[in-house]
This record gives structure tokens, C-alpha cells and sequence, in this order.
């Protein structure tokens, strides 16, 4: 089982329609790397949503009592928070709307995926704040995903 933010679960998966298949330890000392290789090694593994700190946050240098105090550069989204908990926040809201999931819910990887496939033809209103050039490559990006995860 793993805890986890969807937007984290859905940029895994958009890494990977991207061609990253091996993710490499970073310099927050967060649990990306870890995660990733679990959820992309079985697919019916179990996601537990969680919109506060969930297990890719739980090593972070910036994970302070479970909240993150890392910033964000706005230079190109200025309608976005610069607190990077707040943004988070908002984009996981969003994905929680559309994707008709709340705090606590469990489905598996595969599953997620497969609302993902049903709900992804457009995600202008998730990333409104983005620059659509961004927000139309990570679109590219996540249906790729999310197309080699449910095969």
C-alpha cells in the first residue's frame, strides 16, 4: 500500500509517458525514486489518497511536521501561490474533482489509471495557472502514461 497525493501518482505516470523509467534519488532526500519503482513494478498495488504529506514527502528536507515549506518559482505562473503546499493543495483539489476521489480513498494503480484514461482529454482547468505550451506537453505526457499502465 501507498500513501500518496494523486497530482504525485499522475506526474509518475506522466514521467513515464515521457520515457523516464528509472528515477534516481534527489537532493531533497524525498521518496519519488522509491515510490515509483513500487507502483511501476505492480500495477495492482494499492494508492491511499492523501492530500497532506504522504510517503514521497515523508523523507524531504522540506517536509517540516508534515508540512511542506519549500517555495515554487511563479516567475511563469504568477497566478499560482509561491508556497509550494499551497499549490499542491490546489492542483490535488482539482484532480480530486474530476477525478470523483477524496481523502482516504483506495483503488489500485491500474484503477487510477483507468479514471485517469476516462477524464484526460483535457486539463486546461487543472493547470490553469500554467503556460498552456506546459500544460499541453503534460497532457501529451500523461495520456502516453497512462496508455503503456493500463496495457
Amino acid at each position: 500500500m501507498i500513501v500518496i497525493k494523486p497530482h504525485h501518482f499522475i506526474d509518475i505516470v506522466a514521467a513515464c509517458g515521457g520515457g523516464q523509467t528509472h528515477f534516481e534519488p534527489h537532493p531533497y532526500g524525498h521518496a519519488v525514486h522509491t515510490v515509483a519503482h513500487e507502483i511501476l513494478a505492480n500495477p495492482e498495488i494499492e494508492l491511499v489518497m492523501e492530500l497532506g504529506a504522504d510517503d514521497i514527502c515523508g523523507p524531504c528536507t522540506h517536509n517540516i511536521q508534515g508540512q511542506c515549506h519549500d517555495r515554487i518559482d511563479t516567475s511563469f505562473r504568477p497566478d499560482a501561490p509561491a508556497s509550494k503546499r499551497a499549490w499542491n493543495l490546489r492542483i490535488d483539489r482539482r484532480w480530486c474533482e474530476r477525478l470523483g476521489l477524496t481523502q482516504g480513498d483506495r483503488l489500485t494503480a491500474r484503477q487510477f489509471c483507468e479514471r485517469l484514461a476516462a477524464s484526460t482529454d483535457n486539463i486546461d482547468d487543472i493547470y490553469r495557472e500554467e503556460p498552456r505550451p506546459r500544460t499541453a506537453d503534460r497532457l501529451r505526457r500523461l495520456q502516453l502514461g497512462v496508455a503503456r499502465f493500463v496495457t
